[in-house]
């Protein structure tokens, strides 16, 4: 079973966050209360019904992310996701890059990880795989959420870097299960 990724740096990276570690982070959270989390520190928050995102990334970033699209909006535990992914990629993309990922349950650390961004996008079978040339691309990935996802709030950071250690991308998600959940 894999979780969104949120895209190998959201291109590569859609597929790639592996539902292991979400998963394990989603299952372990089953036992812990839900926190409020304050949403931003300055930049422009994207909000949907039950999620958002924040890209905290620079206009110098290898990725620069134009949007990212889920459905069904909100996410359904249990029930496929689609992400679709926008971004310009704007040098290339070499085998190397890696992506810190930290999965927060409210203020608490579920699981940190770092991973290797183009082996992840080999083993996903991604449409995009390294090298990944400059332009324009849109990643959809369809994944099976976990039906134990708990009612709870969930914050994704993820922060990439090319093999040169440059900054890739910069991205913070939040998911709100407790709003969806209360009303189904």
């Amino acid at each position: 079973m894999r979780i969104p990724s949120i895209a190998i740096p959201l291109l590569a990276l859609a597929p790639c966050i592996s539902a292991s570690l979400a998963g394990e982070a989603f299952m372990w959270a089953n036992s812990l209360v839900s926190s409020d989390q304050a949403a931003t520190k300055g930049g422009e928050m994207h909000t949907m019904d039950s999620w958002s995102y924040k890209d905290c990334g620079l206009a110098t970033d290898v990725v620069q992310l134009k949007k990212i699209v889920v459905k069904p909006d909100p996410p359904v535990p249990g029930e496929n996701l689609t992400v679709t992914v926008d971004a310009e990629v704007l040098r290339e993309i070499e085998d190397g890059a890696t992506a810190d990922v930290t999965v927060k349950l409210g203020l608490i650390k579920l699981l940190q990880k770092t991973f290797d961004i183009c082996e992840e996008a080999r083993n996903a079978n991604a449409t995009v795989q390294c090298p990944v040339d400059p332009g324009t691309y849109s990643v959809s990935q369809t994944v099976e959420l976990p039906k134990e996802i708990p009612k709870a709030k969930f914050s994704v950071a993820v922060r990439g870097y090319t093999v040169d250690e440059d900054d890739l991308l910069c991205l913070d998600l939040f998911v709100d299960f407790v709003r969806h959940t209360a009303l189904a």
